[in-house]
């Protein structure tokens, strides 16, 4: 439905810029068409933020088409009127195409090789060896997090459940969460930022140490959701963060720790291979020395 609201806006922009005179063009998906670039209709559809209204949708769709139009009308100036500039731009441009996919190739390889190469015991003696590289910054919880509206059925009973662990309270949870629940977040199995779930809820923490400490549940509500969490475990601030929780940072350690050996050893091999492949080739008058 959200989709189709679009494309009916869409196309009362489309044919709001006709009555202006602008040439049409036969390509259904084009919306608007300056100097040979083209602007899509899929463009501005995925521009459209979900859940916005169909007047600001409109207004959000003109104003990106307003200044498409009017940067590809400035480019098309500059290109007429630069003369030796032009040469110069493309030489830099040609530079940034071949950095880029070059850097973008190393990325991959680095990703689908060296952390192949990376054992699981190379990173947990990482991390036995470095404890002071992992101390936290901010407090870790396990548990369940709910935010449901306050005038929900069922949520005194819901009250009861999200404070148990019981895998017959969990069930009738997630069963209510499907049809209620603006946000079911369950956490048991993995540590999450402790910040990132309080960000959610609308209350202030002078300490948050003190409140992991003395507290398990939290209950708030406002005049339109009940928040519920329930806390398992924590692990507070300065205490050095599990392994399975900086696993993660440990990988992307050792990838940077040893990236520059494992690119300078498969440039190297690259151009040895090429050398012997006969795919390079020198020009003798020019590298002669005299």
């Amino acid at each position: 439905m959200k989709r189709k609201t679009c494309f009916i806006f869409l196309s009362f922009v489309f044919l709001f810029c006709s009555c202006k005179k602008t040439q049409t063009v036969d390509n259904a998906n084009v919306l608007v068409q300056v100097k040979g670039r083209m602007l899509y209709q899929s463009e501005i559809t995925a521009l459209i933020p979900r859940g916005i209204s169909s007047a600001d949708s409109l207004l959000l769709a003109e104003n990106y088409i307003k200044k498409w139009i009017k940067d590809a009308l400035v480019y098309d100036v500059a290109l007429r009127n630069l003369g030796d500039d032009k040469d110069e731009i493309e030489h830099l441009v040609d530079e940034y195409r071949y950095s880029l996919y070059r850097y973008r190739y190393q990325e991959r390889l680095l990703k689908e090789r060296l952390s192949a190469n990376i054992r699981e015991s190379d990173k947990l003696n990482y991390y036995d060896e470095n404890q002071d590289k992992f101390k936290l910054d901010k407090g870790l919880i396990k548990g369940l997090f709910l935010k449901i509206p306050v005038n929900a059925p069922g949520l005194s009973e819901v009250k009861n459940w999200y404070k148990s662990s019981s895998e017959e309270s969990l069930e009738k949870i997630e069963k209510y969460s499907v049809q209620n629940a603006n946000i079911y977040d369950y956490f048991y199995d993995r540590w999450v930022d402790f910040d990132e779930v309080i960000g959610n809820i609308p209350v202030r923490l002078a300490d948050t140490n003190q409140f992991l400490r003395n507290n398990k549940a939290l209950e708030v509500e406002d005049s339109t959701y009940c928040y519920l969490l329930n806390i398992k475990e924590y692990i507070p601030v300065g205490n050095v963060a599990p392994y399975d929780y900086a696993e993660a940072q440990i990988m992307e350690m050792l990838i940077n720790q040893r990236k520059m050996e494992f690119l300078r050893n498969f440039e190297n091999e690259l151009y040895n291979d090429a050398i012997k492949g006969g795919d390079v080739i020198f020009n003798k008058e020019s590298t002669d020395v005299n």
